[in-house]
């Protein structure tokens, strides 16, 4: 599931990352990593990385912890998937980025469905089929992991670290970087996605969706942008 090659369509998204290229605050290796350091500290962290981990646990089987806790929700099932997709749906406020939460979604879905299958995967998928969710990509990848009997704690950071490793092999293309910069990036951005995964340990429902209106705004002028690359 964490594998570049994943065909869930990340290669064509950089969730902003080109307008920033494109007013030239992003240019070479060190402000690429500042960059994406700054929109896995105050974006990823408080959508899809909470959302993995609230996923999990809502799916996570009767005395494996769920619900107890510091940052834990108490709330489970499919009810509460429900829920937490539409607020998935609504907190991404840039139409790109939201498009592209359900696009990927649906592909991981299909994925997971052929070759992960499991009851929490199937139970999501059936409400993304009849309509009564949307099908958010994060919200599968939580349940998949589950399914499949991996820690929360370890879906959070193999989710945060396959994000930052997909950013790394656009901007390699697209600032363009050489592959040993990139490389260099992914090993500066270890500790940094450790970091971010004890932060969303910490983090209730309460806090999705509390991100920063800079990258929102960046996300948002892409739209409109002249000449694109990538899709967000």
């Amino acid at each position: 599931m964490c594998d570049s090659a994943l065909p869930t369509g990340a290669f064509a998204h950089t969730f902003g990352m080109e307008t920033y290229l494109q007013r030239g605050t992003v240019h070479d290796e060190a402000t690429f990593q500042e960059w994406l350091a700054q929109f896995v500290d105050h974006q990823l962290v408080y959508a899809d990385g909470l959302a993995v981990r609230l996923a999990a646990e809502s799916c996570a089987a009767p005395g494996s912890g769920s619900g107890s806790g510091p940052g834990k929700d108490p709330r489970a099932g499919i009810d509460f998937l429900i829920e937490l997709d539409a607020l998935m749906y609504a907190q991404a406020l840039p139409s790109q980025v939201r498009q592209a939460g359900l696009t990927m979604g649906k592909r991981l879905l299909d994925i997971g469905r052929l070759s992960l299958p499991g009851p929490c995967l199937e139970s999501y998928a059936a409400q993304a089929d009849a309509g009564t969710c949307h099908g958010h990509q994060a919200i599968a990848f939580g349940l998949i992991g589950t399914d499949h009997g991996v820690p929360a704690t370890s879906l959070v950071s193999a989710y945060l670290f396959s994000t930052v490793t997909a950013l790394m092999q656009n901007a390699v293309r697209g600032i363009p970087i050489g592959q040993n910069a990139g490389q260099r990036v992914l090993g500066d951005m270890r500790s940094h996605v450790t970091r971010a995964e004890q932060q969303i340990h910490e983090l209730t429902l309460d806090d999705l969706g509390a991100v920063s209106p800079g990258l929102e705004i960046a996300q948002m002028q892409h739209e409109n942008q002249r000449a694109r690359m990538f899709m967000s």
